[in-house]
């Protein structure tokens, strides 16, 4: 792993513990009980792509959630700086995370191929057979 490597995996692990301070002293309800569940940073570190655990939240208020970090999104860099003591901070891009849900459709595909290919008893087979 390169320096560079180094620094851009330590930026994403800071931004993703201050990232839900600076939610939670917004006033909105909806974003600051957000979770953060991933960050990754451009190579150069000047944006960055969040990923949001939208669990709580249907359609409608995830658009509306994205559509007010967009307007925060200033807000939450200086708070970043501030804290960190950085001279810049990224861009953010908020996303929902997909993850879990294919996550949890590749588990419910490995369950259903699991079922089809069960080995069958050879024993019950061969007594079957006896009796005819």
């Amino acid at each position: 792993m390169t320096q560079e490597e180094i620094k851009r995996h330590r930026v994403e692990s800071v931004l993703k513990e201050i990232l839900p301070e600076a939610f939670s002293s917004l006033n909105d309800e909806r974003i600051n009980s957000l979770a953060v569940n991933d960050v990754k940073c451009s190579k150069g570190r000047s944006n960055a792509k969040v990923y949001l655990d939208k669990s709580f939240l249907n359609e409608k208020e995830q658009g509306e959630v994205l559509k007010q970090l967009r307007k925060v999104g200033a807000y939450l860099q200086n708070h970043c700086k501030q804290s960190e003591g950085w001279f810049k901070a990224p861009i953010f891009t908020f996303e929902f995370d997909h993850q879990l849900e294919q996550v949890s459709r590749i588990e419910d595909l490995f369950k259903q191929i699991k079922g089809r290919n069960k080995p069958r008893d050879v024993d019950n087979e061969k007594d079957v057979e006896d009796e005819s």
